[in-house]
């Protein structure tokens, strides 16, 4: 699916004439020639993230534009799968985690855990994913394949960590407009499959690199209180029937 490369920190996935659909920091569809995953420095506070995304393109020779993530993990550890025309490019860390009590107790805690509890901006991604089809999808398609994906790294950090994710998840999705045609990715069909397992695969081995390695001191931390930030989304909602 891709042709993929990573210089000065920059991955850079690139396929002529995809159409991407994004939910990092200037998300929304996109017809674009390459995505980007961008690893950004301990203390980052730049604003002007669009402006900071080209500079760093420039950096690494990267001349195409196209929907870009941000993420506090080194490129180093990125990890792709392939199987049945679906490739997956994943970065994955766990240093500011999120957590979606279910059982009744934990549910009812009220405010945020190692959160601001405002509306604030997100930190860089740590679970970034590129996802990309030989098949051509339309937008809705093109959609469900973001949330058969977003599924599929759900169920694998549950299972690796603990955690939903983290508090800055972002993915991006492309399909090839002149490959065949697939009317649906949902997790029954060849594309959605497919998707599900790279997803699994690529995620589960980024988390190995980056906190599996001899050079490396830290872990996954065994709780949210234990993590430099994360939140835990506690409370209780008001339930009712829908005709009542």
């Amino acid at each position: 699916m891709f042709d993929s490369e990573v210089a000065a920190d920059v991955l850079c996935a690139r396929r002529p004439g995809t159409r991407w659909l994004s939910t990092g920091f200037s998300g929304g569809y996109e017809t674009a020639d390459a995505a980007y995953n961008v690893t950004v420095p301990e203390g980052f506070d730049r604003t002007d993230l669009c402006e900071y995304v080209a500079e760093r393109r420039e950096r690494a020779g990267f001349e195409a534009a196209g929907p870009a993530m941000l993420t506090g993990v080194a490129q180093r550890h990125a990890r792709r799968a392939r199987l049945d025309g679906v490739e997956v490019v994943a970065t994955a860390g766990v240093s500011n985690p999120a957590s979606l009590p279910t059982d009744g107790e934990s549910a009812g805690e009220a405010g945020p855990v190692g959160g601001s509890g405002r509306d604030d901006p997100p930190r860089p991604g740590t679970v970034n994913l590129v996802v990309g089809t030989t098949r051509a999808l339309d937008d809705g398609a093109l959609a469900t394949l973001l949330a058969t994906a977003v599924e599929a790294k759900t169920a694998t950090m549950l299972a690796e960590t603990g955690f939903t994710g983290t508090t800055s998840d972002a993915v991006v999705v492309g399909s090839d407009p002149s490959g065949e045609r697939a009317a649906f990715a949902g997790s029954a069909t060849p594309v959605g499959r497919a998707a599900r397992v790279c997803v699994r695969d690529a995620v589960g081995a980024s988390l190995a690199a980056r906190y599996e390695h001899a050079d490396t001191d830290d872990a996954v931390p065994e709780s949210v209180s234990a993590a430099d930030y994360g939140v835990v989304s506690a409370g209780a909602a008001t339930v009712s029937r829908v005709d009542d």
